[in-house]
């Protein structure tokens, strides 16, 4: 089972469960803790092989790294828990893999915030994946990936949340990169149904002005899907909780607690 924290707050019943991208871990919420806590019942989970699940043995055979088990993974926390639903927050991947728990299993779901949320992989992105994928076997993991986070997260503003993630990615071991990189194989067919059909949840998309690579498809979403909700936060990249925690965290709760 996934490592995970847990933080109750004795006046309330309801719970938000915050999820990481990859090569992140809990960690990177440290921004929201304090605030959400007044609020809500919190749960922060590793994913598998981040932060303290790395230490955690997956067998190989039965957990194989797709996508739904990875969600499965999540939904193994909450039962253990035996917390029958919750809010969800996540960044980067981790919003894929809130939608995905949505798909499967949309009343464990009162609702999603979708940071930095990917919904499409645009032409620079699909050939920035190329690029990892032909040198993945020539060059240390963490070039590819400081590659990867300066391209997303170019700018000085940025950098705050560009050292974040590089730091955790280096607690990754190289073959759980190497997992984590391939599914990036199976992202267009699942973005496409997530972009065609609307989950009856409401959703709200956080998304940083400076998101080049992955706003422009949010901004398509919350035109079509009724339940979506769009606000995009200034002077922000891809990690917006990260880059303005206080925007982040008034915005997120406001729209939490006014379902």
């Amino acid at each position: 089972m996934l490592h995970y924290s847990k933080y109750l707050n004795p006046k309330s019943k309801l719970w938000v469960t915050f999820v990481h991208g990859a090569g992140g871990s809990s960690s990177i919420w440290f921004k929201q803790l304090r605030e959400f806590t007044k609020h809500f019942n919190v749960l922060m989970v590793d994913l598998r092989g981040h932060g303290k699940s790395k230490s955690k043995l997956f067998n190989p055979f039965n957990k194989k790294y797709t996508f739904s088990s990875l969600a499965q993974d999540i939904v193994e926390v909450l039962d253990k828990e035996k917390i029958k639903s919750s809010h969800f927050v996540g960044i980067s991947l981790g919003t894929i893999l809130i939608r995905q728990i949505a798909e499967t299993y949309p009343m464990r779901i009162k609702s999603m915030v979708m940071a930095g949320a990917i919904m499409k992989l645009n032409i620079r992105s699909q050939a920035l994946m190329k690029l990892g994928n032909a040198f993945k076997s020539f060059f240390p993991y963490m070039w590819i990936y400081r590659l990867f986070a300066y391209i997303i997260m170019p700018k000085k503003n940025h950098l705050e949340s560009r050292l974040l993630f590089v730091r955790e990615a280096k607690k990754l071991y190289k073959k759980e990169f190497m997992r984590w990189y391939k599914l990036t194989a199976d992202l267009n067919p699942l973005l496409r149904l997530f972009r065609q059909v609307e989950i009856k949840i409401p959703t709200l998309y956080l998304m940083g002005s400076e998101d080049y690579m992955f706003l422009p498809s949010v901004k398509k979403i919350s035109k079509t899907h009724k339940q979506a909700k769009l606000l995009i936060i200034k002077n922000s990249g891809h990690v917006v909780n990260v880059d303005q925690p206080v925007e982040f965290n008034n915005r997120a709760i406001s729209f939490i607690r006014s379902l």
